[in-house]
């Protein structure tokens, strides 16, 4: 299998990352999801962009019909390892050619969309698997203020932190270090404006029925920026979830 994507050389990291339980992906993404999903025995669901399998674990939970996929090959293979009751395949999200059209309920993609250069065709690609009346449901970094290498916090002295934000309308890509100071461990990230979603969400024919951002848990300890970066924190969204429904 050729390893054409640039999450494979990022595999191990993040594999191990996702084993401690203070991540956004266990604190704040996946409580949010479930709640928003309320998935049913009965569903068939696909997770795309799976990685390691994490959210396919938790899905398994609720129901035995959940089928992943993920173009890298060494997360694929760790995601069938600890789950081997998904169906679990190797594939872009734009070629889902493993699956039937019209065979899934809900689709789900975390923190996936941003690593894709095909948006459109990869909803074009979601819009044919599921069935009429199901949903696609996908988690960003926000798109607004959660923008690759143009994006950061500021102060104003020790009372006020704002976000800075140098560069929004534009589509672009960037790479990203996964592990600074090494020459072999970076993904690219692609920025679209909510612009962008939206015009290629109608390109095939979704409609948005859910929007919700979601902040972080974490707070910051005694210091004299501490209360200015916990209201930030609570005013500034770290992710940005769309539920979506064919029309």
């Amino acid at each position: 299998m050729k390893k054409d994507t640039s999450w494979e050389v990022a595999a191990s990291w993040y594999d191990e990352h996702l084993k401690n339980d203070d991540t956004y992906h266990a604190k704040v993404v996946l409580p949010n999801l479930l709640r928003v999903l309320d998935l049913k025995p009965t569903d068939h669901v696909l997770d795309l962009a799976c990685g390691q399998g994490y959210f396919t674990h938790h899905f398994l939970g609720i129901t035995k019909h959940v089928t992943a996929v993920d173009l890298s090959p060494s997360l694929a293979e760790i995601a069938a390892k600890v789950n081997p009751e998904a169906d679990v395949h190797v594939a872009p999200a734009q070629s889902l050619d493993f699956a039937k059209s019209a065979s899934f309920d809900v689709a789900i993609c975390v923190l996936a969309l941003q690593n894709m250069e095909q948006l459109e065709k990869v909803f074009a690609e979601v819009a044919r698997v599921l069935k009429p009346d199901g949903r696609f449901v996908f988690v960003l970094n926000h798109p607004t203020f959660r923008i690759p290498k143009v994006s950061s916090w500021g102060f104003e002295g020790a009372h006020k932190q704002y976000r800075r934000i140098d560069k929004y309308l534009s589509a672009f890509k960037a790479k990203i270090d996964m592990r600074p100071g090494t020459d072999d461990s970076h993904t690219w990230s692609f920025h679209y404006s909510l612009q962008d979603i939206m015009k290629s969400l109608r390109k095939s024919n979704f409609a948005i029925t859910r929007l919700e951002e979601w902040i972080s848990h974490r707070e910051s300890g005694k210091g004299p920026r501490a209360e200015a970066e916990n209201v930030a924190r609570k005013e500034i969204p770290l992710f940005m979830m769309m539920e979506v429904m064919k029309v």
